[in-house]
């Protein structure tokens, strides 16, 4: 029976669930668990399918969502960095009862461009599901250097994120293939609109996925939530730039709590 890898540390007093994005494990956190872990109970968890997590068939967000809220803690802050934003969003729409505040990291409700929105060209997800079949590695390889694309520590930010993904069990493509249908068709910008509860936004002034020009076009469609724009980083600000992503989450926690 599939088994959800879920590992709690940490001796602060508000519990945080932090989950990866697409390809990846809870293992892109480790380099800011010293940082985090005297301010929040950190709640690491392998997405299905994912890392430590295998066993588990293609899901949906919503799928994700029932199987993480199996073990969820009541009342935590909820983090999910680009794939795992839009499970996050999900969980604080469908149980926000559950979610005392949300941040989404290098994440956006759609991640497909269209008219007057950026995000990543539908045939750049197509191709890289066509591709997924055809060489498993290097398609995984030229997502994550995409991840890391202008920043001043390009080179050994990617060869972490691949270090990350090689240390454990690789997904099956059938799993890849849905967090990349996920990707490609989910759309949560109008739904999230009905979202009260706290909300805090990270991007990368770099990001090549997540453009910085979806952050204004939120801040005026989500009026209640704020976000926050780490200059000279891409898609992954925890690892380029973990001081300054850090304090943002210690903030955020401080201000919820008072």
């Amino acid at each position: 029976m599939a088994q959800l890898y879920w590992q709690t540390i940490g001796s602060g007093d508000r519990d945080l669930v932090m989950l990866h994005g697409w390809g990846l494990n809870a293992g892109v956190w480790h380099s800011i668990v010293d940082r985090l872990s005297p301010h929040f109970r950190l709640h690491l968890v392998d997405l299905p399918g994912y890392g430590r997590s295998q066993g588990f068939p293609a899901m949906s967000v919503e799928e994700m969502v029932a199987i993480l809220k199996l073990q969820a803690p009541a009342r935590a802050l909820w983090l999910g960095w680009s794939l795992g934003g839009l499970v996050a969003s999900r969980m604080a729409l469908q149980y926000p009862e559950q979610v005392s505040g949300l941040i989404s990291v290098a994440s956006s409700p759609c991640f497909t461009a269209g008219e007057g929105w950026p995000g990543i060209k539908p045939e750049t997800l197509s191709g890289f599901q066509r591709q997924l079949s055809e060489d498993f590695q290097r398609t995984v390889e030229r997502f994550l250097a995409l991840q890391t694309l202008g920043t001043e520590t390009a080179r050994q930010d990617a060869r972490l994120l691949k270090s990350v993904v090689l240390s454990l069990p690789v997904p099956e493509v059938e799993v890849l293939n849905g967090g990349l249908e996920i990707l490609r068709t989910v759309d949560l910008r109008e739904e999230m609109t009905s979202l009260t509860l706290p909300l805090l936004r990270i991007y990368g002034a770099l990001d090549g996925l997540v453009p910085r020009k979806v952050a204004p076009l939120l801040d005026a469609l989500w009026t209640e939530s704020e976000s926050a724009i780490v200059e000279k980083a891409a898609h992954a600000p925890f690892i380029s730039h973990p001081d300054a992503f850090c304090q943002q989450l210690i903030d955020f926690g401080i201000k919820i709590i008072n």
